[in-house]
């Protein structure tokens, strides 16, 4: 078991590892998540495993979880450099004022700054959009980001959360101004979150960003601790997040997840990751533990390669229903190119075509 695969985020040229170790959980300071001292063991197994890629946020934890990573490794040159530490911008840690978060450029330069003091390091790899700000226009974010990439503040840039027609523009207006552009898309993906299929995916399939995907477990609804026996286990703190999650589809799903994953000698929890890492445009998957053990499983998820049927099988089972105009979609080929194969995908005639001994106007 371990994360020495690595593969370039997008169209650059960052190598990160396939699991990205997510840590929203670090520190105890909304009454859950990771002690300091298991927060510190759970880095050390990530790196020791060969793990490079480290996600956090200016506001996890009240920023507890950045000052936990920046005492653990950001002090430490010969383990900061080996890391691709990223982390977020847009949270307000400071309620009443207007300008302690959001994108524009005050608060971007701002959180920037609190972050590499927290983080102890002259620089983030990775800094990423936590969503968007309707209220700063967009020339405003990637003029000021790409200000901070020049002076060597931050190397490359993200978005998480916003739109798919925004990060477009974003990425356009950068590319025509000469500015740096955002290389990596974080999103919620799972087997139960797949409306990102709709736009997101295919915008960044078309454009090149990398995609990693949070919550692949749907905040522990696939993680296998939750089935029809066992359901009543979820009331309490983790009724809120996944509560009206746990339904009989659910319950079908993780039934025939079950399934695979005794074939396969392996958990739920890793079959709902693999499905994961192996869907189209996926560069790194964001595992989140509030434990070692948690993690371990987590990564064992590297191990399981789900064959094409498999994949066909459970995606047929969250197959998500688009709205207008993707679901048009199935008949634009006959409506192209009826009566012929382009690309492997062959499409019937329509009624709207000409058939012999038709008049053309």
């Amino acid at each position: 078991m371990t994360l020495d695969k690595y593969v370039t985020l997008g169209r650059s040229g960052l190598r990160v590892s396939q699991l990205c170790l997510g840590t929203m959980t670090f520190g105890e300071d909304l009454g859950w998540g990771s002690s300091v001292e298991e927060s510190n063991k759970i880095l050390d197994r990530y790196t020791e495993l060969g793990g490079n890629f480290i996600d956090t946020a200016n506001f996890y934890t009240k920023s507890h979880s950045e000052k936990i990573i920046g005492d653990h490794v950001g002090k430490h040159p010969s383990k900061r450099d080996r890391l691709v530490i990223a982390t977020k911008f847009s949270g307000n840690l400071y309620p009443g004022d207007p300008n302690g978060g959001g994108s524009g450029r005050k608060a971007i330069i701002e959180q920037c700054e609190n972050s590499l003091r927290r983080l102890q390091t002259d620089y983030i790899d990775l800094y990423w959009l936590h969503n968007w700000d309707k209220h700063t226009p967009i020339e405003e974010t990637m003029s000021a980001l790409d200000s901070l990439v020049q002076a060597g503040k931050i190397r490359y840039i993200g978005v998480s959360d916003t739109p798919a027609w925004k990060i477009v523009e974003a990425n356009m207006l950068a590319r025509f101004r000469g500015w740096s552009s955002f290389v990596g898309l974080q999103i919620e993906y799972s087997l139960l979150e797949r409306s990102v299929e709709q736009e997101l995916v295919p915008m960044a399939l078309e454009f090149g960003l990398g995609i990693t995907p949070w919550s692949p477990l749907k905040s522990g609804a696939l993680s296998g601790k939750y089935t029809r026996k066992t359901v009543g286990a979820a009331k309490g703190a983790r009724d809120a997040f996944m509560g009206h999650l746990l339904n009989d589809n659910t319950f079908d799903l993780i039934e025939q997840m079950e399934s695979i994953a005794k074939e396969k000698s392996t958990t739920v929890a890793r079959v709902a990751l693999a499905w994961v890492r192996q869907q189209p445009g996926v560069d790194s998957t964001i595992i989140g533990a509030r434990t070692l053990a948690q993690l371990e499983d987590n990564i064992g998820s590297t191990s399981v390669l789900l064959s094409d049927k498999e994949v066909a099988h459970l995606n047929g089972l969250t197959k998500p229903v688009f709205g207008f105009p993707q679901s048009m979609e199935p008949m634009f080929p006959s409506i192209h190119n009826g009566g012929t194969t382009v690309n492997g995908v062959s499409a019937e005639t329509t009624s709207f075509g000409v058939q012999k001994g038709d008049k053309i106007y």
